[in-house]
């Protein structure tokens, strides 16, 4: 054989090894993967040719697949799409299944989870058609519509919590959109509705309870730095701290003021309770200097802070800024500055104080149940973390109550019950309208629900709105609904 014919038969056998270790390498390798990536057509055309799974709100679907005459043989249909659509997400042929609960548990809807390998078995040699798995929420009805009506035409988000089992009790986030018109059959018309939802400025698609570009937690992170400075051991509630009318930050000609320009006490002074009942930044911008970045920062870390969450969906970490001077910090004590926060972070760390110290791990799905209902997967609660002992959440709740019964939240009030909670006021930007905040729970002597409200650029009150105004009325209607169950 000469050089030529045994040049081209190395190169022929090469390829023909390539092309092997290739094929062998997509299709068996590489298959589950390529299978589950987001938005493979033959896929998901798969996957319409079983009933989806529904998703359950107190026993009724909140997304369900409905059998349809046409090629994709069953339709994708969400009942009440706005006021679930953070919870739930979408399905989509085109975008696959993304942003709540379709994204996070396809596996299970779609019936293709390994924890439904002997199911599907069974369903073979039965002859019965395949169907996937339906998933059965932690939302309490009653309390997400109250919330959500409790928000009305405003934008912001709110969260409430089980603060003794984590559980998610509501979760509402304005403005949103309705899924169904990402999972009709009509796929131009899908696109067009895709391209005018991911295209709006007001960004409906974004869930703002648990992520997008996070908010500013203003004086609801004062609960935070309290904790930080009763856990150090050098103060209490009745700690003097001073309080002047603003507070003179070293290395600037910028000082730190109240909002009412008012002194938050006598000769200038406060008590660490006082401060936090009516809300005074000079006193809590002072604490912060006083206690040091590293001890707020910590803390912080503690209750969630820079920490991966799902819930199955994944909680943006919040933030807290690193490498602060002293005029940094005081801004940062009182959750300005850098300090960036969801309000599922924000309802964790009143749901944490409410359960004397213990941060439960929030979570949506209740239980998973087969076509025939039976419950074949559970979530047990799980603490997420004890950032504080029982003695300073005890003290941070009577706090807390002074708040609502005689400070900057009286609007959160119920009768003849005790209620703790947190307002706060927060600039995103220079000269921008402020975001408003409360966050609380109910009962405070017995916690039933923990809630944190945010509504941004002061809702319906702009530049006159506070935390106390806007937002406590919003968290009081949500905490009535839980407790009047």
């Amino acid at each position: 054989m000469n050089s030529p014919i045994r040049r081209i038969g190395i190169v022929a056998a090469a390829m023909f090894c390539a092309l092997l270790m290739s094929s062998t390498l997509i299709q068996f390798v590489q298959a589950k993967e390529l299978q589950d990536r987001p938005g493979n057509r033959r896929t998901l055309l798969a996957s319409y040719s079983k009933e989806r799974g529904s998703i359950l709100v107190g026993g009724t679907a909140v997304a369900r697949s409905d059998e349809v005459d046409d090629n994709f043989k069953w339709q994708r249909k969400y009942p009440q799409p706005q006021l679930y659509a953070p919870v739930t997400g979408y399905y989509s042929f085109t975008y696959g299944a993304g942003r709540g609960v379709e994204g996070s548990y396809d596996d299970l809807l779609s019936g293709s989870s390994d924890r439904l390998f002997y199911r599907r078995m069974v369903d073979v040699i039965t002859g019965k058609p395949p169907q996937g798995a339906t998933l059965e929420l932690t939302i309490d009805p009653k309390v997400q519509k109250a919330a959500w009506d409790a928000l009305g035409n405003q934008r912001g988000a709110i969260v409430a919590l089980d603060p003794k089992t984590g559980a998610i009790l509501a979760m509402v986030s304005k403005p949103t959109y309705d899924p169904n018109v990402l999972a009709g059959h009509d796929l131009p018309g899908v696109s067009k509705a895709w391209t005018k939802l991911s295209t709006d400025k007001s960004r409906p698609l974004t869930n703002r309870a648990i992520g997008g570009d996070l908010y500013p937690p203003g004086s609801t992170f004062k609960l935070i730095t309290t904790a930080a400075a009763l856990e150090s051991g050098q103060y209490t509630p009745e700690s003097v701290l001073p309080g002047p009318a603003a507070l003179d930050l070293p290395q600037t000609t910028v000082d730190l003021p109240n909002v009412d320009g008012r002194p938050c006490g006598p000769n200038d002074k406060t008590t660490m309770a006082h401060a936090l009942q009516i809300s005074c930044n000079s006193a809590y911008g002072s604490l912060g200097m006083s206690l040091g970045q590293t001890k707020i920062r910590d803390q912080a870390h503690k209750f969630g802070y820079g920490q991966a969450v799902t819930v199955p969906m994944r909680v943006t970490p919040s933030i807290f800024p690193t490498n602060l001077n002293q005029p940094q910090l005081a801004q940062s004590a009182i959750g300005q500055f850098d300090v960036r926060a969801t309000p599922m972070q924000v309802a964790m760390v009143s749901a944490s104080i409410a359960n004397g110290g213990r941060e439960m791990t929030p979570y949506l799905v209740k239980n998973v149940r087969d076509k025939d209902l039976d419950v074949i997967d559970s979530t047990d609660p799980e603490e997420f973390a004890k950032p504080i002992s029982k003695d300073t959440a005890g003290q941070i709740n009577t706090m807390m109550q002074a708040v609502v019964e005689a400070g900057s939240g009286r609007k959160a009030k119920i009768p003849g019950m005790k209620v703790a909670g947190k307002t706060g006021t927060a600039q995103s930007a220079k000269g921008a309208l402020s975001d408003v905040w409360f966050t609380g729970f109910a009962p405070a002597d017995n916690p039933r629900v923990a809630v944190a409200v945010v509504v941004e650029d002061g809702g319906t009150m702009a530049d006159e709105a506070s935390g106390g105004v806007v937002a406590a009325p919003i968290a009081r209607k949500v905490m009535e609904a839980v407790v009047s169950q």
